[in-house]
């Protein structure tokens, strides 16, 4: 059934590139749990102990702010088609900024997306598997368009306009850093 390694192997990196959607959560030291589905081509396995994933501008912006406290994190992927399989990675994240040179170092592993906002990398310290027995299957039918719609209708002024006023404070009044220089 489950499996802990120390690494991502060959074959979950392969599950993890076919998946349409992950999960992230992450969590001060105190406040409130978050947990956030992610999608589109976002996400990349730099080793077998690094990722980095794309994050793209939304509601909130609570990952950022728990990193800043606490940085760790964990990436949930499920199966809901094929093999049966749930597969977390554990780690410790970095948020890098358009910023920071270090989101340059990413950013040409992505597709262009105008409603960019940050690179998370994390350093995995734990794979962990599960059956996934209990998933149900879903079919995918395709990427929604609306966000990256939305993004490039507001373009870069407008977006950074709606990163000073939704996603400069977490719900529990945390700072995101989105907009220091």
């Amino acid at each position: 059934m489950g499996k802990k390694l120390d690494f991502i192997t060959d074959e979950l990196k392969e599950f993890i590139e076919n998946q349409k959607i992950f999960f992230v959560g992450t969590a001060s030291n105190d406040g409130r749990v978050n947990v956030s589905p992610k999608g589109t081509d976002s996400f990349r396995v730099i080793n077998m102990n690094k990722i980095v994933w794309l994050n793209l501008t939304g509601s909130g912006n609570e990952t950022a702010a728990h990193l800043i406290k606490n940085n760790r994190m964990t990436i949930m992927f499920c199966a809901f088609e094929g093999k049966p399989l749930i597969l977390r990675l554990y780690g410790h994240a970095k948020i890098y900024h358009k910023r920071d040179n270090d989101y340059y170092k990413y950013s040409n592993l992505f597709p262009d997306n105008i409603g960019a906002r940050q690179i998370i990398e994390m350093d995995v310290n734990l794979v962990q598997t599960s059956c996934g027995f209990a998933v149900p299957f879903m079919d995918f039918k395709e990427e929604r368009t609306t966000l990256n719609a939305w993004a490039e209708k507001q373009g870069k002024d407008k977006i950074e306009d709606y990163w000073k006023n939704k996603n400069t404070i977490s719900i529990d009044g945390f700072e995101t850093k989105i907009l220091e220089d």
